[in-house]
């Protein structure tokens, strides 16, 4: 998919690494600390398990936890309850693939062995092709090869690194969200729409990216208004836009379109087996077979904002409570970085903003010859992106959930955090403009430099600058809470 120069091996290694350590490490932590009895979705197994199976879920059992169980139980018996349908399909069908690719272990493996197997191999390499799609788009819209890299190092180190490994469906958002982005850069709309809507049939909040597809329209319609018919580009982009809304939107519609039928069609429900029929009669679950849910008599009967609203309690500040102080200081730090990247552009270019990034200064010369890196007029439509899902989030989700929320949908947590740390960290304004090589001049006495200078930062903890130290120790803090804690059932974001 590209060509692998210097700095994409260095990314891809990296990945790699990180993806090992993280399946080493939530086996080990799941191994030693006794799980907390959580009152999460547990639903029973239905299928007998062998030795090979209990060694499977021993070792990678840290990746069913809380979330994970709702996307695991819904490729292994589809869609059976109500409050199913909050998961999107697209996630749960890659499992299904995975599966099918391990027919030969069937005999030896029951099908949840399978999915964990499954869940721990994709995400990893949907997370480690997550890292190079973004230092791909980072190269295309920064035209700077350096933060671009380093953008890609630090989401190997993300904050969410527990949900890109586990069985969540941010790894495979993050992969087709980035590599949507990077076809869009190189005018490659159609491909760039195939891609935003199938992470649309993965997450719903695909649907925000809607505006990338908008935003690259409107601004071919004022750059073509000089030489042709105003009329007729117009048109075209009517047109453009309504295709945009119209392919993204699909796979939400049909997924609300299946909901229906299952729940407010008579005779369209699908058997269940009795253990799980049972669990729904002590769990209070609705099923297919019941009475038909109020929201079937909706004018726009969509399941998946009544599910928000009645069993998640998702709605407008609805999260706005003193009990909730603690996920707020949990989501804090992402929070803040968003909002630090939003002002630091929004005051950088104002006029950028006043235009809605249809025209990018007043100065000419700087339309010629843009500043390259983050404070490029091209990351204009990514920080925008970045701050609504940041306004969406804070308002009206738990908050707790924005850590991943942002870190799988946007490149402004990576590609900041990388502008912060070129422009604070001496060390690293030492190095050449290619990453991989070594530093210009000789590092300070009893500084080490290696080729991966994110982990020379990490090796030279006590000399870095106080804003490198804030964001590596909050990244890899992050990184190694999220194992400790989620793995063994313990609340995380």
């Amino acid at each position: 998919m590209w060509p692998l120069d210097p700095s994409r091996k260095e990314v891809l290694g990296f990945a790699v690494s990180c993806r090992v350590l993280t399946l080493v490490l939530q086996a080990l932590f799941n191994a030693i600390i006794p799980d907390h009895r959580a009152e999460a979705f547990s639903p029973p197994r239905l299928t007998p398990s062998g030795s090979v199976d209990q060694l499977v879920e021993g070792l990678l059992g840290g990746l069913s936890h809380w979330d994970a169980e709702h996307f695991l139980f819904v490729a292994e018996h589809g869609y059976l309850y109500e409050h199913n349908f909050a998961f999107f399909p697209g996630f749960p069908l890659v499992l299904l693939v995975g599966t099918e690719l391990m027919r030969p272990l069937w005999g030896l493996l029951n099908l949840r062995s399978c999915l964990l197997i499954s869940v721990a191999l994709l995400n990893s390499l949907f997370s480690t092709l997550a890292a190079l799609a973004l230092y791909d788009l980072g190269c295309l819209v920064l035209h700077c090869p350096r933060q671009a890299f380093y953008g890609a190092l630090l989401f190997c180190l993300s904050p969410a690194n527990v949900f890109l490994t586990a069985g969540y469906s941010e790894a495979l958002f993050a992969l087709l969200t980035f590599s949507a982005m990077g076809q869009l850069e190189r005018g490659q709309s159609w491909t760039s729409g195939l891609f935003f809507a199938l992470a649309t049939g993965v997450r719903s909040n695909g649907l925000v990216n809607i505006g990338f597809l908008v935003h690259s329209q409107c601004q071919d319609f004022f750059s073509s208004l000089m030489v042709q018919s105003a009329l007729r580009q117009l048109l075209k982009l009517m047109g453009s836009v309504f295709l945009s809304v119209f392919t993204l939107g699909l796979p939400f519609a049909l997924f609300q379109y299946y909901a229906y039928t299952q729940f407010c069609l008579p005779g369209s429900a699908h058997p269940i087996p009795q253990p799980l029929l049972q669990l729904a009669i002590d769990q209070g679950y609705r099923t297919a077979e019941g009475n038909k849910p109020p929201w079937c008599s909706w004018e726009l009967p969509l399941i998946y904002s009544y599910i928000q609203d009645v069993y998640w309690n998702v709605g407008f500040l609805r999260y706005y409570e003193l009990k909730q102080v603690p996920n707020f200081l949990l989501a804090s730090p992402m929070a803040i970085l968003v909002a630090w990247a939003t002002w630091t552009y929004v005051t950088t270019h104002p006029w950028l903003f006043l235009t809605l990034g249809m025209q990018r200064s007043k100065n000419k010369k700087a339309l010629e010859k843009p500043e390259p890196g983050f404070l490029s007029p091209r990351v204009f439509v990514y920080l925008v992106h970045a701050a609504v899902l940041l306004l969406f989030g804070s308002l009206c989700m738990h908050v707790q959930v924005l850590t991943r929320f942002l870190c799988s949908s946007s490149p402004i947590v990576y590609w900041f955090s990388a502008h912060l740390l070129l422009d604070q960290e001496p060390l690293l304004r030492s190095l050449e403009a290619v990453p991989g090589k070594s530093p210009t001049g000789d590092p300070p006495p009893g500084q080490k430099v290696p080729r991966n200078s994110i982990m020379g930062l990490l090796y030279n903890w006590k000399t870095c600058s106080l804003v490198t130290r804030c964001i590596l120790g909050y990244f890899m803090t992050y990184w190694l809470l999220g194992l400790l804690l989620h793995c063994n059932w313990l609340p995380w974001t």
